[in-house]
């Protein structure tokens, strides 16, 4: 366990127990030491059930911890900015689960209050430390499609029946385009390496589901003529692909941000699956975090990204609403 970051959770949510919990123990940096909930039973039963030594019934009480050096906040999306401020002003890394904040105001206050407390700040947007991203990247930059013509990404699944999700409340960041439609937009940043210049938006608002946004379509127009089409829902039959369409080719991504792990290059009429590495995304992220808290290596994405990527989503939301182009 020498040199390894101490993990603590804050709460209790499926994607810890489920995906990121097993991710940092695959990891060669991190060890999970600690998780919190603001139920006692809860947090006594998740740390048994999952072997996790330490089990506090308050957040407040796992950032008094000295023993724990890195927080992972998977709590609902309108309590992200409150314990990222409270985990850095305890001296706690942070690794926030996506979306990083309700808007972009919130995430810039959230990287700000890290960056006064000097800890590192980052999103958990785990597919992008797939090396399949940097080869995407890569072949854009060598002309491999020739000219970067348009992107298309797509993210839903059906997740309708179950009116006690928490994607269902309005005021706490429910609603497709946080939940989902984030990950299209981030694709889109990452590939052309660009920020978008404006964005429409037209949705599904579902009374029976809290108004939210249960579907949504969008276009988001990068410089040099680029545009992401989008798509993403949780009432829609489950997919999560990426298209990167050029002059001379396209790559497609068949399931872009969770699943199997491919790249496959169509050009001149031929089809063409690049071999790569099947891994664990999520130990990636950690280790990722954790070789940054070390000091070993930079994080590979900034805070500044993540205040970015929300200026996009809230792009996204206020055009879905008001249904009118929203200059970024």
């Amino acid at each position: 366990m020498e040199g390894k970051i101490r993990w603590g959770i804050l709460g209790c949510a499926g994607i810890a127990e489920r995906a990121v919990i097993p991710g940092i123990r695959g990891s060669e940096t991190g060890v999970v030491s600690a998780i919190a909930s603001r139920t006692e039973s809860k947090a006594k039963e998740t740390a048994e059930r999952l072997d996790i030594p330490k089990a506090y019934s308050s957040y407040e009480a796992l950032l008094e911890d000295d023993e724990i050096d890195a927080v992972y906040i998977p709590l609902p999306n309108h309590l992200h900015c409150e314990w990222t401020v409270r985990a850095a002003e305890a001296g706690k890394h942070v690794l926030c689960e996506k979306p990083i904040a309700l808007d972009a105001a919130e995430a810039e206050r959230m990287a700000n209050a890290c960056a006064d407390a000097g800890v590192l700040f980052a999103e958990a947007f785990m597919y992008r430390l797939h090396p399949r991203y940097d080869k995407i990247r890569e072949m854009i930059a060598a002309g491999d499609i020739g000219e970067l013509r348009g992107i298309h990404g797509a993210f839903t699944f059906n997740g309708a029946a179950n009116k006690g999700n928490v994607r269902f409340v309005k005021e706490w960041g429910g609603g497709s385009i946080y939940d989902v439609g984030v990950y299209p937009i981030s694709a889109a940043r990452l590939v052309t390496g660009l920020e978008p210049e404006a964005a429409t938006c037209r949705a599904l608002f579902s009374a029976e589901h809290g108004d939210v946004d249960m579907m949504a379509s969008g276009l988001v127009e990068f410089p040099n003529d680029v545009s992401l089409t989008f798509d993403c829902g949780m009432w829609a039959e489950f997919r999560n692909t990426l298209e990167i369409l050029g002059t001379a080719g396209r790559i497609e991504v068949p399931h872009a941000f969770i699943g199997p792990q491919q790249i496959v290059v169509h050009k001149k009429g031929e089809r063409t699956e690049l071999e790569m590495p099947t891994l664990n995304t999520y130990s990636l992220q950690a280790d990722a975090f954790g070789r940054a808290v070390r000091g070993e290596a930079s994080l590979p994405f900034s805070p500044q990204d993540a205040v970015n990527n929300m200026r996009v989503v809230d792009a996204c939301l206020k055009s879905a609403r008001e249904r009118t182009r929203v200059v970024l």
